[in-house]
């Protein structure tokens, strides 16, 4: 064979082997492109989404102190399985310096997991300063390789040290100021997993749903290649939405002071409770809204429990003398009563004592017999004598003049046996009687016991807030307001009321002006003498309640002073109620609304005139002193 043709095959066996190379790297290739597009891959998403965790409203006091607030948490978690052993205590030691909690701790922690490694919690209530500081740490924890890659399916992945929010804790500012109005929350779980809280009781509770009407905030959209989000046309910018905020009528300051009046007032009378408030006559905007027994919301203990009602309005009791001018002003303004009247005192079986007074009045209705507490130095009453003494017996012979319907009807229209509306959960209403039970005896004109004892409050039952709401009707021309604790509103930028508060006409300008005149002389001259302060126009009436239970009336008492204050310019009604004050051996007149509940008024208008919503006039010095 000669050397030209074996030259040609050999020639051609190269070509054949190129190509065969050619071949083998194109199938190479075919088969690691096929493989790439069939099998699993982890492949970075080109999209990335923020969310901002929303959070429940404030409580706002009207001089704009925070009462209530929340604030959001952060939880800090691990990936155990990518912590380098040989790194741990390095871990350990900086997340317990940023983040303030105990190294013993978080090494039990770590402990407890060594045999199930995994996701690990390390705390659920990082706050966001702390937040802010351990994410700058996990970045530093990475950069000194204390978090190690691991194989996964089509790659490595790297998880270090991760901070989420985690839901939100509810702060109370000032510790037990303004409760139990202000209330207390429990906390649940959201749909997202995140922690939220609702209300249980006052306040957080009966506006739950304004203030936890909130929504999150969301950054959506293509990552750049540091996988910050790179904003364009088609991103989605979601500004977070916080609950509404409820701003009160109340002032801190003023809260605060009388609470300060309450503690002095109940060591000093040894009372279960003491209750005051402060409202506009006209308004209904209640200032001031304080119990002696308060509780830290945060902290709630088993000796707490009492405390946690509203009983200003979920108590109800019999309130005695108070209601005597209602009853009185019922028939006032029927023109029922003439002008100069005198009525009698059946006080004449019996000697005057050396003082000129008579025995006290006894009264016989049926089987029963009504007494006055009062000795008077003569038969017949006038009626500024029944009102600034509390007559029982000359009250009660004033409401027979009434008829069942009226009576009734006139006492659910200064509100009893019907809630206030105030903007507080579980009100109670109270009790009266029967329309039918008010009308025996009306046909034949003879007393009925039911509108006997029911005009000096005994029988029937109220609750300290129905009070309020009553007496606002004697220093408002005849019209009663409705009390409410919020003012407005506030949420996403808009400011709206909750309520439409519209006075109701309850009696006429004219009986209204009389009671008010009759009030003022009780103060001046009877019974709420010691409420007294030159300069200003205050009115009241005092009453003292034996307190029913189990059918039997106990030997402990309620007493009260309700009224107003006016300084011919500022106006408002006022009420104090002390629950149980001692009132045995030498103490026995603490009993009387005179010695227990009007020097706790005298003081909650000093508060008033020493925070500014009063300042006493001369002139008034003077309109008194010519009555």
């Amino acid at each position: 064979m000669s050397s030209n043709k074996i030259e040609k095959i050999n020639k051609t066996k190269k070509i054949a082997i190129l190509f065969m190379i050619i071949f083998l790297f194109l199938l190479i290739l075919i088969i690691s492109v096929f493989r790439t597009i069939t099998e699993y891959r982890h492949m970075p998403t080109l999209q990335s989404q923020k969310k901002e965790l929303s959070v429940r409203g404030d409580i706002i006091s009207s001089d704009n102190f925070k009462i209530a607030s929340s604030k959001k948490l952060y939880k800090a978690s691990i990936d155990t399985r990518h912590l380098a052993e040989d790194k741990k205590e390095l871990f350990l030691e900086l997340f317990s310096i940023y983040s303030k909690i105990p190294y013993q701790k978080l090494k039990e922690k770590l402990n407890k997991v060594k045999n199930k490694p995994g996701n690990l919690i390390l705390s659920y209530n990082i706050d966001s300063r702390t937040a802010k500081n351990l994410k700058e740490l996990a970045f530093k924890l990475r950069k000194l390789n204390v978090f190690i890659s691991r194989k996964v399916k089509g790659g490595k992945i790297l998880r270090g040290l991760s901070i989420n929010e985690s839901g939100e804790k509810r702060l109370f500012s000032y510790d037990d100021t303004l409760t139990p109005v202000v209330g207390y929350i429990s906390k649940f779980e959201s749909k997202n997993g995140t922690t939220k809280v609702k209300g249980i009781k006052g306040l957080e509770k009966s506006y739950n749903k304004e203030l936890n009407e909130s929504k999150d905030g969301v950054l959506k959209g293509n990552r750049d290649v540091l996988s910050y989000i790179a904003f364009d046309k088609n991103s989605v910018i979601r500004k977070r939405i916080d609950g509404a905020t409820l701003n009160l009528n109340i002032p801190l300051k003023l809260q605060k002071n009388n609470e300060l009046t309450l503690d002095k007032h109940k060591e000093k009378l040894s009372a279960d409770e003491i209750i005051v408030s402060i409202m506009n006559s006209k308004t209904g905007e209640i200032l001031t809204l304080a119990s002696s027994n308060r509780f830290n919301p945060e902290k709630i203990r088993q000796k707490d429990i009492p405390s946690l009602n509203v009983n200003a309005i979920e108590y109800q009791f019999e309130p005695g003398s108070i209601v005597k001018p209602i009853a009185i002003s019922l028939v006032m303004d029927k023109n029922r009563i003439k002008e100069n009247e005198l009525f009698f005192a059946y006080n004449t079986k019996g000697k005057a004592n050396s003082k000129g007074e008579f025995p006290r009045g006894k009264y016989k209705l049926g089987r029963y017999t009504i007494g006055d507490d009062h000795q008077f130095k003569k038969h017949y009453l006038t009626l500024k004598d029944i009102v600034i003494y509390s007559s029982n017996i000359g009250t009660l012979t004033i409401a027979q003049r009434l008829s069942g319907p009226e009576f009734y009807e006139g006492f659910k229209r200064f509100g009893l046996a019907r809630k206030t509306g105030i903007d507080l959960p579980y009100e109670k209403k109270g009790v009266i009687h029967s329309i039918r039970q008010y009308s025996a005896g009306d046909r034949d004109g003879e007393d009925n016991i039911f509108k006997a004892t029911d005009s000096y409050g005994q029988g029937i039952t109220a609750t300290f807030m129905q009070m309020m709401k009553a007496y606002t009707v004697f220093n408002s021309e005849g019209f009663m307001s409705t009390p409410k604790i919020v003012s407005y509103l506030s949420h996403d930028n808009n400011k709206y009321k909750a309520y439409d508060n519209k006075p109701e006409k309850v009696i006429s300008k004219e009986t209204a002006e009389k009671m008010k005149k009759l009030l003022i002389q009780t103060v001046e001259e009877g019974t709420g003498i010691a409420a007294k302060i030159d300069g200003l126009e205050i009115g009241g009436k005092t009453g003292t309640a034996q307190i029913a239970r189990g059918g039997k009336y106990l030997k402990q008492y309620i007493s009260s002073f309700f009224g107003f204050v006016g300084d011919g310019k500022n106006s408002y009604t006022i009420g104090v109620t002390v629950m149980n004050p001692n009132s045995t051996g030498k103490y026995w007149y603490y009993r009387y609304a005179s010695a227990s509940a009007v020097p706790v008024f005298k003081e909650i208008i000093q508060n008033l005139i020493k925070l500014n919503y009063l300042t006493p006039k001369n002139d008034i010095i003077l309109k008194n002193n010519k009555r």
